[in-house]
C-alpha cells in the first residue's frame, strides 16, 4: 500500500493546528514521558483528540471508525498478538479476504505501519480510531482464553499423570511454574470480564472453567483434564486448606492482586465424580462499596427505606434468592448508619467487606460459634444497630425479633422470593405471630436484571406470547416501544452491559400486623397487596423495560424466578454480591 511519508507533528504544523514552537514543546514532553506524540499533544491541550483523528483521516485518506459501533471480527483480532497490538497502538478489526483492516490511533506512525505490514499475513488497510476506544477494545477482545489454553497445555506436558504433582511444593517455590501462570491468567481473565465467580469443574475427558458475568455463566473448555488436580492443589495451598483431604468439602479464603485490583477470593471445594470441583467468589476490595444511591433503588422506595432506617428500633429484612444483591444493599445501609454515636455489630458468614468503626463477627461452625450464639452475646454488648447476615433458623429469628422489640434496630436477610412471602416465612420458621407483628417494620425484596447495552440497543416489538404476559403485569404495556441489545464490542456481543437492582418495599400496616398476630397468612397477603405504595417486583422490572433500561426477556425471566418456590430459588450457586 502507498503510505504518505509525513510525520504527525509536521502534518499538524502544515495544517496550522499547532505552531513550530508548540511542536518543539510537545516533542520535549514526549521525550520526557515516553508517550505517543498524539497523546502528548492532547494532554497539553494543544489539540483535541477529535481534531487529531479527523486530520489523520482526511490527510491519509483512511476511514475514521467508531469501534463501539463496528462489528469487529474476533478471528481477525487474533492475527496480531496483544503485546504487539498495545506496542503499536493497533488492532486488526476485519479480514476482507485479500486485505486486513487495521485500526490505529496514529496511522502516520511510519515505523509501526512498516512493522505491522511485515508481521501480518496479508496486505493491510488502515483506519484511525480513538485511543480510549482502542484500549477498551483490548480489554474486550484480548481475553486470556488462548493464554489459558497455552498454559494448560504446558502444564499437561510437565505432568503426564496426576500422581506426578509435587504435593510438598510451597507457594513461594511454585511462583514461576506453569500452574501459577495458568491461575494468574484465569484470575486476570475474570477481572477483565468483571466476573463474580469462577467455576473449575473436572469432567471425565476435559476441564471446564466457567465464569459468571452479569449473572450468566460463560464457559471455556480445556481438553487437558489431568491438570485439574494441580489447579485444586495450588488453590488449596493459597487458601490454607488441607491438601491431603479430597473426600470432604472445604471452604477457605485468600487474596490476590490482579492488574492493580485487590481481590478477596472465597473458595469452596466439593468432591465430584471426576475429582474436586472448585467455586471461587471474587470480591473486588479495590472497587469499594456501593452506596444506597448507587444500587439503582428508585427514588420513592429509597426515601421510604431511609425513613425505616432512621427508626430507633424494629426489624428490617432484605430478601431475595442468592445472587440478588442483598448483601450490597445491607452494606449500603450500614454505611449510612455508621456514625460515631451509634454502636453497630454485624454477625456474618463470611465477613465480605471490612467497615471501619463497625464490630464485625465471623461465624465459625467448627467451634460452634453460630449465628444464634453470637447474636445472644451481641445483645449484651450494648449495640444500637445489629446486622445478622441471614435468618437461618427459628432460634436466630426469635432472638433477632426480641432484640428488635427491646430497643435495637435489626437488619437481616432472608431467602424468599418476594416481600409478601417473607413475613409468612418467619411464621413458618416457628416465630410467634405476636412477636413478628410487634417487631417487623419493613421488607425490601430485590432482584438484579441485566441492563441493555446503551451502545447497541435497538427498538424491539414483543411477540404475541410476550405481549400477553406483559399485559398481565400492566395492561398499559401494549403500546410501548421496548429495546433490546443486538450485541457489540462494548458488551462483548451479549446485548447487555452491567446489571441494575429491581426492588419492592412492603411497610407494615395495622391490617397486616393484626393478620400476623393471629397467623392469618391469607389476610396478611391480601392486606399487603392492597397497601399504599406497594408495587410487585414484576411491575418494577417492567417499568425499567418501558424506559429502555432492560429488555422484555429480562422482565419475563424475573417473572419466572419470582414464580419459583423459595426453596428452588435459594439453591442457585450464585451469591449475594450485587
Amino acid at each position: 500500500m502507498n503510505k504518505p511519508r509525513i510525520r504527525l507533528g509536521d502534518l499538524l504544523v502544515q495544517s496550522h493546528l499547532i505552531s513550530e514552537d508548540q511542536l518543539m514543546e510537545a516533542l520535549a514532553e514526549q521525550k520526557r514521558t515516553g508517550r505517543k506524540l498524539g497523546a502528548t499533544l492532547t494532554s497539553l491541550n494543544m489539540v483535541s483528540e477529535s481534531q487529531l483523528l479527523e486530520l489523520l483521516s482526511t490527510h491519509l485518506k483512511v476511514p475514521l471508525i467508531n469501534l463501539e459501533d463496528y462489528r469487529v471480527n474476533q478471528n481477525a483480532v487474533k492475527l496480531l498478538p496483544e503485546i504487539q497490538a498495545r506496542r503499536y497502538r493497533a488492532m486488526v478489526i476485519d479480514d476482507k479476504g485479500d486485505t486486513l483492516l487495521v485500526a490505529m490511533t496514529d496511522p502516520a506512525d511510519l515505523n509501526a505501519v512498516d512493522t505491522l505490514t511485515e508481521q501480518l499475513p496479508k496486505p493491510i488497510e488502515l483506519a484511525v480510531v480513538s485511543e480510549q476506544q482502542l484500549f477498551s477494545a483490548y480489554d474486550s477482545y484480548y481475553r486470556k482464553t488462548e493464554e489459558i489454553a497455552s498454559f494448560a497445555q504446558e502444564l499437561a506436558e510437565e505432568y503426564d499423570t496426576e500422581d506426578d504433582f509435587n504435593l510438598s511444593a510451597g507457594i513461594e517455590d511454585e511462583q514461576e511454574t506453569a500452574v501459577a501462570r495458568l491461575l494468574q491468567s484465569i484470575f486476570e481473565d475474570a477481572v477483565l470480564a468483571k466476573a463474580s465467580d469462577i467455576h473449575i469443574e473436572p469432567d471425565e475427558n476435559q476441564l471446564r472453567i466457567r465464569q459468571r458475568v452479569d449473572g450468566v455463566l460463560q464457559e471455556n473448555v480445556i481438553p487437558e483434564k489431568n491438570i485439574a488436580s494441580a489447579l485444586v492443589l495450588r488453590l488449596k495451598l493459597m487458601a490454607g486448606l488441607d491438601i491431603s483431604e479430597k473426600r470432604l468439602p472445604q471452604d477457605g479464603r485468600t487474596q490476590v492482586v490482579i492488574k492493580g485490583h485487590r481481590v478477596d477470593v472465597r473458595l469452596s471445594t466439593m468432591p465430584v465424580q471426576s475429582g474436586e470441583s472448585v467455586v471461587m467468589r471474587l470480591l473486588d476490595q479495590s472497587a469499594g462499596l456501593l452506596t444506597l444511591d448507587q444500587t439503582g433503588m428508585p427514588g420513592p422506595i429509597l426515601k421510604r427505606f431511609r425513613t425505616l432506617l432512621k427508626r430507633p428500633h424494629g426489624m428490617i429484612l432484605v430478601t431475595g434468592p442468592t445472587g440478588s444483591g442483598k448483601t450490597t444493599t445491607l452494606y449500603g445501609a450500614l454505611s449510612e448508619l455508621n456514625r460515631a454515636e451509634s454502636k453497630i455489630i454485624t454477625v456474618e458468614d463470611p465477613v465480605e467487606y471490612r467497615l471501619p468503626r463497625i464490630n464485625q463477627v465471623q461465624v465459625n461452625q467448627k467451634i460452634d460459634l453460630s449465628f444464634s450464639q453470637i447474636l445472644r452475646t451481641t445483645l449484651r454488648q450494648d449495640p444500637d444497630i445489629i446486622m445478622v447476615g441471614e435468618m437461618r433458623d427459628q432460634e436466630t429469628v426469635e432472638i433477632g425479633l426480641r432484640g428488635a422489640l427491646t430497643g435495637h434496630l435489626v437488619l437481616s436477610t432472608l431467602h424468599t422470593n418476594d416481600a409478601v412471602s417473607s413475613a409468612i416465612r418467619l411464621l413458618d420458621m416457628g416465630a410467634p405471630g405476636y412477636l413478628v407483628a410487634s417487631s417487623l417494620r419493613g421488607i425490601v425484596a430485590q432482584r438484579l436484571v441485566r441492563r441493555n447495552c446503551d451502545n447497541c440497543a435497538q427498538p424491539y416489538t414483543p411477540n404475541q406470547e410476550e405481549a400477553f404476559w406483559l399485559s398481565n403485569i400492566d395492561a398499559a404495556s401494549k403500546d410501548v416501544t421496548f429495546k433490546k441489545g443486538e450485541g457489540c464490542q462494548k458488551c462483548n456481543q451479549t446485548g447487555y452491559r452491567g446489571r441494575i437492582g429491581v426492588f419492592e418495599l412492603l411497610e407494615m400496616t395495622d391490617a397486616m400486623m393484626n393478620a400476623l398476630k393471629v397467623g392469618d397468612t391469607v389476610a396478611f397477603a391480601d392486606a399487603a397487596t392492597k397497601s399504599n405504595h406497594y408495587r410487585p417486583l414484576s411491575y418494577a422490572a417492567l417499568t425499567y423495560a418501558k424506559m429502555g433500561i432492560t429488555s422484555v426477556d429480562e422482565v419475563l425471566r424475573l417473572v419466572e424466578m419470582v414464580a419459583e418456590s423459595p426453596e428452588d430459588a435459594s439453591t442457585t450457586d450464585d451469591q449475594d454480591n450485587g
